[in-house]
């Protein structure tokens, strides 16, 4: 199968964007992609979600979501909350396969943290990549503690024996600072894995024109692009 999945250090670190990047590249490779989200949280029915936000970037892709909880918490918490069943990794798993049949490449984007907990079970996305034999992206941020949280990361994926794909910065600071700028050497040593790409922060508010461009730079030829990461670390010297 080609499936990928794409997992963050936390909240916020720009896991959307990367997805998307990830699967522009493959579009203009000629590639059919799909991209599975299996819990979307913290927004309401008729509201656009990150899949939304895929499409507006990447293009056609075929898009999935399993389950959407109004309120921002875990998948677990959130489906309690709202009386609704959980997600389970089996059911994540089955759709992945599912869309494997007509697609070239499944992303499947995670919520929140690898370890976030979608059942009552403490099922998690861990589960799912190991259930598909999937090697797993991570986003992590620039700053100050991301390397902490990189390594946690890492460390969970490999006792599971899951492959890492790799460490992609999801929104490099247009000014950044001492610890940013140490991080680009740090971050693949904690995590044992390579940097496979940085994305320019405000990514997510270019056209699909414009951030088709910026991915290409921003993403290692692992995943599609040019991105380089002795070049990148040789531009912004600690």
């Amino acid at each position: 199968m080609s499936v990928l999945v794409i997992t963050g250090t936390g909240t916020g670190v720009g896991k959307t964007v990367v997805t998307a990047g990830i699967a522009a590249l493959a579009r203009s490779a000629r590639r059919r992609v799909a991209v599975l989200k299996p819990a979307q949280t913290g927004v309401a029915a008729a509201e656009p979600g990150d899949l939304a936000d895929v499409v507006r970037l990447a293009g056609e892709v075929t898009t999935r979501e399993l389950r959407r909880f109004a309120e921002p918490l875990a998948p677990d918490t959130a489906a309690r909350r709202a009386g609704m069943p959980p997600v389970r990794p089996s059911e994540v798993a089955s759709a992945a396969v599912e869309l494997d049949q007509d697609h070239d490449l499944v992303l499947v984007e995670g919520a929140g943290g690898l370890l976030v907990r979608f059942d009552p079970d403490g099922g998690t996305l861990a589960d799912v990549a190991w259930a598909l034999g999937a090697a797993v992206v991570v986003v992590a941020h620039a700053g100050l503690g991301t390397l902490n949280t990189a390594a946690l990361t890492a460390e969970a994926l490999r006792r599971r024996g899951v492959t890492c794909a790799g460490i992609v910065i999801g929104s490099w600071p247009a000014e950044p600072d001492l610890a940013s700028r140490c991080n680009v050497e740090d971050l693949p040593e904690v995590a044992q894995a390579p940097l496979v790409g940085a994305f320019p922060e405000g990514s997510g508010a270019l056209s699909a024109t414009e951030f088709a461009e910026v991915a290409r730079r921003a993403l290692a030829p692992s995943l599609g692009g040019e991105f380089d990461a002795k070049d990148f670390a040789d531009a912004h010297p600690a």
